[in-house]
This record gives C-alpha cells, structure tokens and sequence, in this order.
C-alpha cells in the first residue's frame, strides 16, 4: 500500500463533462491564491519542469518529470513525462496519474473521478480528475494527491536504451 489517507470531501461532485475536453463545471476555487499556491509547490517539486501540455487543451499547465525516459504507455505518465497538467480558467481541475489503489481512494473519498478514457477501457485505471480545491483547507489534500503522483511518476522504471550499442 502506498499510505495515502484522504478524508472524505464534503458536500456533492462537481458537475463535470464526462466528453472531450473532460473539464470540471463547476465548484472552482474561492479564492484565486488558491490556485496559485497548488502551481507553486507542484512546478517546485523535485525533478519537475512545466510545459505546455501535449495532451490537454491549450493553456493545460503540465507537469513533466524532466529527467524521466518512460517506456511508451508507462501509467504512471499520461503521455511522454508529463505525469500531470492543471487545466486553465474557468475550469483548474487537474488530471493526474496515481497507483490504482490510490485513484480507487480517492475516487472513494469524493475527490477524483475516473477520465472518460479510463471508463471505456482505453487507458489503465492510474488517470484522474482531481477537482480543483475550493478553499485553503482542500488545498491540502489535493496537494497530497499531487506529490502522490509525483513519487508515481518519479518511481517508474525507466524505458531502456540501446543507443550506441554494437
């Protein structure tokens, strides 16, 4: 077990649009330091550079493991290294990739849902939607979520290379 313990998020899910783009509808930040804050720490974790995302609608901030050479399809990766992307205004939800047992938690526990492409069985049960913090308190534990993807990504096996070899 990866130790992840989430208290239960109060009140409904958001609305969420389970098509492409799959975007949160509502329910988006109080305070707009909120987000800022989430930015902060993510683009300061070890390792992590931003990008622009190559998978999300333009303006996705992503999260990539810089040093990171996945193997093609790796699930802790949503595409290349990036491992994660906040989605822009008016939405700030993120996607990001967990173990299974813990996006099983924290889909339990009211913070994440399943993408689309996950529902489908197009893509392995490590990729999320976390719903974007409303207040200081829910920062907190979608930071937690967030440096739970972190050490995912940062703990893959890295994709083997035959360069040079005779």
């Amino acid at each position: 077990m990866d130790g992840l313990t989430l208290p239960v998020r109060q009140g409904p899910a958001p609305a969420t649009r389970r098509t492409l783009p799959h975007t949160q509808v509502d329910q988006q930040p109080e305070d707009p330091t909120i987000r800022v804050e989430l930015a902060r720490r993510a683009f300061a974790l070890a390792g992590v550079d931003e990008a622009e995302s190559d998978i999300s609608v333009p303006g996705a901030r992503a999260l990539v493991l810089a040093a990171a050479r996945p193997a093609p399809g790796d699930p802790a990766f949503l595409i290349g290294n990036e491992f994660a992307h906040f989605h822009p205004s008016p939405d700030f939800s993120l996607h990001l990739t967990l173990p299974e047992p813990s996006a099983r938690r924290a889909i339990e526990a009211g913070w994440a849902q399943w993408h689309p492409f996950v529902d489908a069985g197009r893509l392995p049960p490590t990729l999320v939607m976390v719903f974007a913090p409303r207040n200081h308190e829910e920062l907190e534990t979608v930071w937690q979520l967030l440096q739970a993807s972190h050490r995912f990504a940062a703990s893959a096996p890295a994709m083997s290379c035959s360069c040079g070899s005779a």
